[in-house]
Order: C-alpha cells, then structure tokens, then sequence
C-alpha cells in the first residue's frame, strides 16, 4: 500500500526509453558513469592514485598484448578461407 509495484517501474521506464529514445540513454549513462569514476578518482588519497594508474597501464598493456597475439590468428584465418 502505498510503495510502487514492479509494474509501475516497468510503465514508467517504457515511457522514458519511448521519449527519449536508447542512444540518448546510451550516452547519458556513460556521462554518467565517467563522472562517477572522476569522483571517486578526486576522492582517493594521491598513494592510492599512483597504484591504480600503474595497474590501469598494466592491464592495458596485456589487453594490447592479447589483441596482438590474436591479429596473427584471424589474417591466418582469412588467409585459409
């Protein structure tokens, strides 16, 4: 009595999703979430700072290292087709 049923919730997100449409939710939502990550960023003490920048560097390092290791893969694979 009183509280908002699971129905409602649905109602009024359809509503919102037909008015302003998914790519604008889409990009509102990545703003949204950047701004978050800047705050809790702003809001780590300095020492803190330096090891999340050293393992942000470290795995993107191993994700360049992994999307290298896999070019080889698919040239061999268009090459066989």
């Amino acid at each position: 009595m009183g509280g908002i049923s699971i129905w409602q919730l649905l109602i009024v997100a359809l509503i919102v999703i037909l008015l302003f449409g998914t790519k604008k939710l889409r990009s509102l939502g990545g703003d949204l979430g950047g701004a978050v990550k800047g705050f809790k960023n702003a809001m780590t003490p300095e020492d803190e700072n330096k090891s999340l920048d050293d393992k942000e560097k470290e795995q993107t390092a191993a994700t360049s290292q992994q999307a290298a290791e896999k070019q080889p893969e698919t040239e061999s694979k268009d090459k066989q087709a």
